[in-house]
């Protein structure tokens, strides 16, 4: 009779494929069973570690996968709808006692990142969060902005990790480095946008690392954000569509023929702002923008697994002057913009597995990105003139490749090498006044070879002690720059509880490539930063994690970053540290300014379990650095602290208890940006902001506090489910700061402020 009822109800199929955390090796017979399920609910994993668990009733469970000699895992509050198929990729760590002595205890999915060789200052970032926590927008990066050691504001979307620049921050995506994937990437900041193109209906579970990385992660300063993507499903064919206020958006993903394991998936958005344009700023309600995202998976017999993947986004937007030139107060108000966007990778994995439990990962990649940013002003005549001139096109080609391999169960090694073939068509010209004639800053055509090698070890001293040892190599073949950077890490396990952990890194950089080629607007010499070296910083970090309870946990992490080598201007305050949205500077540059970054990062999170969960994380920090006059100073991105608040609870509801409605909602509270006091005498005089650079970031705007909202019911039928959502960004429409403007019709000094209010009320249907 229980059965009969089961059947009744809403229910969906979860299926997964179980393997070896170091390996990727598939375990088979390994079980896996819905905990506390009526009835019991379970299943082995077949030769290919592959699952199926059958007639799941809609609404969170608790899987749990088991197999001897291997560390007993339960995956948590897993979402089943009856539109979707839950698919579940799920890797298992081998127990290294005797198995006389073994004390298996579950452990959870989010206390380690998805790469077995970080071991500090890494998490891992579910799908399922970022479709859920406020103020994530579906949306990963802004996801990350509730993270301990991040800050960013709602505007531009930078991720600034531990009181570096967001360009720092290094992108990846299925093993590759690619381009800031943010629309309108690097306009307002560099490294950030208005949101990214990934959709959650794409993103895999992945990795957020914000310090001491291993040896694979090269040209990266502050932190990686790697990033896969979904496989689709092989079992059936299924869809997505989803309609609101931002746009429309469709997935469909399933096997490319009935019985095959191969699959694709694709998600594709077209996004308009105008139903919001009551709400924006002015100009905002022009923007629009795409994109297209794929992943096809090839499962062979002999020759492994291949995949091709990609992502494509186009934005376009523009600005009109004031019709009337009583309405214009600022600059801007008689500046026509024109921006057209466009940023694209594409690749083609392939692993294999080879004898004696080692497996060869090789990619071949492709990336581009395009930025056309033309903006002409009204002269006195009131005709539009040119002013400005932003034309970068970067396009590369990559090979990467490594070796995994596992010596027992103590040791396991990762050695590979990466090659990206860079090239360039740069121009960029600004005029010093309205009507003058642009300057040449930059104008550049080329290649260039960035390579990289690399080798890292995880070794167990101990059942409890694990040590992570390994080396990362960079050469720069325009100027014949290299770095040479050990890495470190030890963790220790106390009891079942407590884990204790250090590491050090040496980290390095590549500037954007329209740097080097800069001209001199004081010397007329041309690109005078050709010779620029790689901008390096030691990183030291400090952790002690605590399992609390099975659900709740608690991560502690000081830290130190001593940065050096930044490119700086001589005899001026200036530095690369601090660089956001620079584009048109153009001065000679040398590699010898400093930086310091250090403080502490807390994280205590409660799970969900019953429908309940919260996150507060805490970051208070300092970073400093010393420009070409060698005075230290507070950095740009010096915010002291930032706190966030995050919880959500979960409803059932309705006929049979299998509908939901869940309420999840964040506050952050944060310094203010820091900014350059006005030079009043100098503004009133040129008729324009001109900033005291002597006393560079010395004054700080009020604090933050953000308030962010997500509201979601979903409803579950027989063969399909429906969700209907609001979710809001910024709800007490808290301004961005971004300095000063010469109001010219007063000739006084306003601040330049910014509210960006995001609500997106839409309708998702799975089937």
């Amino acid at each position: 009779m229980s059965i009969n009822i089961v059947i009744a109800q809403s229910s969906q199929v979860v299926t997964g494929v179980v393997t070896d955390k170091i390996t990727s090796l598939p375990i088979q017979f390994a079980y896996v069973s819905v905990l506390n399920s009526q009835p019991f609910i379970g299943a082995f994993t077949d030769s290919l570690g592959a699952f199926l668990l059958p007639i799941v009733p809609t609404g969170r469970y608790d899987i749990e996968v088991s197999f001897i000699g291997y560390h007993k895992r339960v995956i948590r509050e897993v979402l089943v709808v009856s539109g979707k198929q839950t698919q579940l990729d799920i890797d298992l760590e081998e127990s290294l006692t005797q198995l006389d002595e073994v004390v298996i205890r579950p452990t959870l999915n989010k206390q380690k990142s998805l790469n077995p060789f970080a071991t500090v200052s890494a998490r891992m970032l579910s799908v399922e969060e970022a479709s859920r926590y406020a103020g994530g927008f579906d949306d990963p990066a802004r996801l990350a902005s509730a993270f301990a050691g991040v800050a960013s504001n709602n505007s531009n979307n930078g991720i600034v990790v531990r009181g570096n620049a967001p360009r720092y921050l290094q992108w990846r995506m299925e093993g590759v480095e690619i381009p800031s994937p943010n629309h309108f990437n690097d306009l307002r900041s560099f490294g950030g946008g208005t949101l990214t193109a990934l959709s959650t209906q794409m993103l895999a579970n992945s990795d957020f690392l914000t310090g001491a990385f291993p040896a694979e992660y090269t040209n990266a300063l502050s932190g990686v954000f790697d990033m896969n993507l979904r496989k689709g499903n092989t079992e059936k064919t299924e869809r997505t569509i989803q309609l609101g206020l931002i746009g429309l958006e469709s997935s469909q993903e399933g096997p490319f023929k009935k019985g095959g394991k191969s699959s694709y998936v694709f998600n594709y958005r077209y996004s308009t702002l105008g139903l919001l344009g009551p709400v924006l700023p002015d100009g905002a309600s022009t923007i629009k923008y795409q994109d297209l995202s794929f992943k096809l998976n090839f499962l062979t017999k002999k020759a492994g697994v291949f995949s091709v993947w990609g992502l494509g986004l186009i934005d376009g937007a523009q600005n009109n002057p004031k019709k009337d030139s009583t309405d214009r107060k600022y600059y801007d108000d008689s500046q026509e913009d024109r921006i057209r966007m466009r940023t694209g990778a594409f690749g083609i994995n392939h692993k294999i597995f080879l004898r004696n439990n080692a497996y060869l990962q090789t990619v071949l990649s492709a990336t581009a990105n395009e930025t056309d940013w033309q903006t002409k002003a009204l002269n006195q005549s009131e005709q539009l003139v040119p002013f400005s001139n932003i034309s970068n096109t970067n396009w590369e080609y990559a090979l990467s490749s490594y070796v995994n391999k596992k010596f027992g169960a103590r040791h396991t090694n990762r050695t590979g090498v990466r090659v990206r073939f860079l090239n360039y068509d740069l121009k960029l010209n600004r005029a010093a006044n309205v009507g003058g004639d642009p300057a040449e800053i930059v104008k550049a055509r080329g290649r260039s070879v960035l390579s990289s090698a690399f080798t890292n070890s995880s070794i167990f001293l101990t059942s409890g002690l694990r040590l992570n040892i390994g080396v990362s190599a960079q050469h720069f073949s325009l100027n014949n720059n290299y770095s040479i950077e050990p890495r470190m890490a030890i963790t220790q396990n106390i009891g079942e509880k407590h884990t204790l952990g250090l590491a050090y890194g040496l980290h390095s950089r590549m500037e954007r490539l329209y740097m080097y080629y800069n001209n001199s607007l004081s010397t007329g010499e041309k690109a005078v930063n050709k010779n620029m070296g790689f901008t390096k910083a030691h990183h030291f970090v400090l952790s002690y994690d605590w399992n609390i309870t099975d659900i709740i946990h608690l991560k502690v992490e000081p830290y130190f970053q001593q940065l050096y080598n930044v490119p700086v201007m001589e005899g001026t305050s200036l530095s690369a540290v601090n660089f956001q949205s620079d584009w048109f500077f153009a001065e000679k540059m040398v590699n010898k300014g400093e930086g310091r970054n250090y403080g502490l990062d807390i994280t205590l999170e409660k799970y969900m379990s019953n429908g309940f969960y919260y996150m507060a994380t805490t970051s208070i920090f300092e970073s400093k650095y010393k420009g070409g006059d060698g005075v230290w100073r507070d950095s740009r991105f010096n915010r002291n602290y930032v706190v966030n608040l995050l919880a959500g609870k979960e409803w059932k509801v309705g006929k049979n208890q299998q509908n939901t409605f869940n309420i999840n909602g964040r506050i952050t509270f944060q310094g203010g940006d820091r900014f350059s006091p006005i030079n009043e005498q100098a503004t009133k005089a040129r008729k324009t902001i001109v900033y005291d650079e002597t006393r560079a970031y010395s004054v700080q705007s009020d604090p933050i506090t953000n308030v962010h909202l997500t509201l979601v019911y979903r409803k579950n039928k027989l063969r399909s489910s429906r969700e209907i959502a609001l979710k809001i960004v910024n709800l007490t429409q808290q301004p961005d700061f971004f300095g000063y403007q010469y109001n010219f019709r007063t000739g006084g000094i306003d601040k330049d402020i910014e509210t960006i209010l995001l609500p997106n009320l839409s309708y998702k249907i799975f089937f």
